[in-house]
């Protein structure tokens, strides 16, 4: 829970030129002030499936990230409603893609792209997984680069737009799908209401985990509770939850109160 920037990238032809889009935006990557960008991994077969790799493995979390979902709608049977659906994931076939870390406090963001099985065994038979030519979808959070022992304001501020500069670099190459930034800042373009938005996010996610601590203990760990305001943050969050949070903490009130 945070706010976060998610997109996908989509390309055509062959190999060779995706491994030059990749490069490219590598490149790219490395004249942004990210804190830190990793080597572009070019892998395939087995080496694609996080499944196969611990959690210490530093591709763990890109490769999770690069795993393809298909969400399949059977069709209504006799006596089964309305029918049913499911979704399945796709481990990549290949892979081309990279780490950077855009800034202390923030998630790790990774772009790339990948290549997916057309069919792919699954418990209801084989399926069709309808991910063609080169894919990436990714996303990251950026609003814990806000933290005050990270930087505060500043430091988020560089660490999204770093993000956001990578993603205008995609689009230049062609190869940028799709951006929801739920900052605003890719379709608005505008600083002041960014800093806004992620100051009202720390003051919700505050007065919500605060309201999690009184319910179930100190045990209630959110990363908005390091931030050294956190009660001052939490104290102005009161009035800030939007109605699905509002409704999800009087329910919590409800059932932990019920015996």
């Amino acid at each position: 829970m945070g706010l976060t920037i998610h997109y996908s990238l989509k390309a055509q032809g062959s190999d060779v030129q995706a491994q030059k889009l990749v490069q490219a935006l590598h490149q790219c990557a490395q004249d942004l002030p990210f804190k830190e960008v990793g080597a572009v991994a070019l892998l395939s077969g087995g080496q694609c499936d996080f499944n196969k790799r611990n959690r210490e493995d530093p591709l763990h979390w890109l490769l999770i990230q690069a795993a393809g979902s298909v969400d399949v709608k059977q069709s209504r049977r006799a006596g089964n409603g309305e029918g049913s659906s499911f979704s399945f994931t796709v481990p990549p076939t290949q892979v081309i893609a990279f780490t950077a870390l855009p800034g202390k406090g923030c998630e790790e963001s990774n772009f790339g792209l990948c290549k997916y099985p057309a069919f792919m065994e699954t418990s209801d038979g084989p399926r069709k997984t309808k991910l063609s030519g080169w894919r990436w979808s990714s996303f990251c959070k950026t609003q814990y680069a806000s933290d005050p022992n990270c930087g505060g304001l500043p430091n988020f501020l560089q660490s999204h737009l770093t993000v956001v500069a990578l993603l205008d670099k995609a689009k230049e190459l062609g190869c940028l799908e799709h951006v929801s930034d739920e900052g605003h800042f890719w379709e608005k373009r505008d600083l002041p209401d960014l800093a806004q938005r992620v100051g009202s996010w720390n003051e919700m996610l505050a007065a919500f985990g605060g309201c999690l601590k009184d319910l179930a203990g100190d045990g209630v760990q959110m990363p908005i509770s390091l931030f050294p305001d956190f009660e001052k943050l939490e104290a102005a969050g009161q009035d800030k939850f939007p109605p699905a949070l509002a409704q999800l903490a009087k329910l919590a009130r409800q059932v932990t109160h019920a015996q």
